[in-house]
């Protein structure tokens, strides 16, 4: 079943069972993967595949990190926790997501197949890890591994 069609699922059973708060997270996952698919829908792309809606939940995900953070430093922990409770319910769409040492073993292994060396190629580097590890890895962490590894 694609991702989609699970979070419609989902998003039925939260209803059934009253989950406030996980259907609200998951409305805003179905408008927000249903935005997607009318953008591609004007460029002649019928439906969405998984690769598409995956995009859709990082997306969301990185908005509500980011939110967590901007509370933290405001003190405004209520709303933070509230972030954490709607990341958790992203993360449960999203595949496992690579941790540090796994990036930096992709990495390594990158960086010895260009041969890049310094600093003034790390967009080299960069440019054919986000291609193999997107959804897989936030790119960030991926930008702040290759960093340590060529400086």
């Amino acid at each position: 079943m694609s991702i989609k069609k699970t979070i419609l699922e989902d998003l039925k059973k939260a209803m059934k069972s009253r989950d406030a708060d996980r259907l609200r997270v998951l409305r805003s996952l179905k408008a927000k993967l249903l935005e997607k698919e009318i953008s591609e829908r004007s460029e002649g792309k019928a439906e969405l595949t998984d690769e598409q809606s995956i995009e859709v939940l990082m997306k969301a995900a990185k908005q509500r990190k980011e939110s967590i953070d901007q509370f933290r430093k405001g003190d405004r922990e209520e709303l933070a926790e509230k972030e954490e409770q709607e990341l958790e319910v992203i993360e449960t769409y999203l595949p496992k997501m690579l941790n540090d040492d796994e990036i930096r073993a992709e990495v390594r292994k990158q960086i010895e197949a260009t041969g890049a060396s310094g600093m003034s190629e790390m967009g080299k580097v960069m440019g054919v890890m986000m291609a193999k590890l997107k959804g897989k890895a936030d790119g960030s962490d991926v930008s702040r591994i290759v960093k340590e590894e060529l400086s």
